[in-house]
């Protein structure tokens, strides 16, 4: 094993992808010259050339466009995006073409490309630069939703994205490019799907992903210190959901409290309260508590965005209430 970056991860999962299948070639802004936004592509101009490692204007319905048709011509694109928010511009692409051309061509196309660049919060950067969309992903079908929380799954669920043959969602976070963690040296890859149990407990579930789970960590180690045992899932992939995993869990635990940066409205635990409900209700010992972000755009003010990002203590807090301690 050895220890790098989340953006090393990243970094290292697209360019082993590229010298396996010249097909794979990765688009967006300041990708190639500036080695990457937040250096996730630190050397792979020098190593791909300018053919495969292309930097863009900041037109993201225009790449998105070029990379989406460029799968009907036999390549495998990686867009990214500087951040989600700005997916919005191109999400016409998204939805409209990558998501459909399958079903809408019969079965003679299929369209494998990754989407990928930070998602959620990052700290004091308004509130059109602050918005978590997994959920509006994940309600389209056709696409795959992947969230990783840690530089292991991020670099293997990307390089099972990028071989995958349908369009993947891979959503990141500014604020988890310098996080640091153990990956194998040699080649690994994760299936898509299929979430991981971070921590094992036995009174409660909580289920989580992305940049977040580390409140539910921090929530988990002083509930311990009180004799309250939490297991952890990370859920990795938004779309397809493990439910299998969370309903094992919860049957086991008979509470479940579910922490996702996120609107209350519709979102992704909303969905995981309908499983466990219509699933696995009669083993519940308590009401299903889902903690998301305050019902507003996100605030500039430090005091006010610390309000309104979930936490650790809101963790406990919930934990406790599912537990009617």
């Amino acid at each position: 094993m050895k220890t790098i970056q989340f953006r090393e991860a990243i970094c290292e999962a697209m360019s082993e992808e590229m010298r396996r299948d010249e097909s794979v070639y990765l688009m967006g802004e300041e990708v190639a010259e500036y080695n990457g936004a937040y250096k996730a592509s630190k050397g792979m101009l020098d190593e791909f050339g300018p053919k495969r490692v292309i930097d863009t204007p900041i037109a993201e319905l225009g790449f998105a466009g070029i990379a989406v048709g460029s799968t009907m011509t036999g390549n495998r694109p990686i867009v990214e995006y500087m951040t989600f928010n700005f997916s919005l511009v191109g999400i016409d692409q998204i939805i409209n073409n990558a998501a459909k051309i399958r079903q809408m061509s019969g079965g003679q196309f299929k369209c494998p490309i990754v989407f990928r660049g930070p998602t959620a919060s990052a700290g004091q950067l308004g509130a059109t630069h602050s918005q978590a969309f997994e959920n509006w992903f994940a309600n389209t079908p056709g696409l795959k939703v992947v969230v990783p929380s840690n530089p292991y799954d991020a670099k293997g669920l990307l390089k099972a994205a990028i071989r995958d043959d349908d369009p993947v969602i891979f959503m990141e976070s500014e604020q988890m490019y310098g996080d640091k963690g153990e990956v194998p040296e040699g080649e690994y890859i994760l299936p898509i799907g299929v979430a991981d149990i971070k921590r094992k407990g036995d009174d409660v579930t909580i289920v989580s992903f992305g940049k977040i789970i580390k409140e539910a960590y921090k929530a988990a180690d002083e509930l311990e210190k009180e004799g309250i045992s939490c297991e952890i899932i990370d859920l990795r992939t938004v779309r397809p959901m493990d439910r299998k995993a969370i309903v094992e869990s919860v049957k086991k635990t008979n509470r479940l409290v579910v922490l996702e940066e996120a609107w209350p409205f519709g979102n992704v635990a909303t969905e995981i309260t309908y499983l466990v409900q219509s699933e696995a209700f009669d083993y519940l010992d308590a009401p299903i508590v889902k903690i998301n972000t305050a019902d507003t755009p996100a605030p500039y003010s430090p005091v006010l965005l610390k309000e309104w990002l979930p936490n650790h203590e809101d963790v406990i807090k919930a934990v406790k209430k599912v537990l009617y301690k």
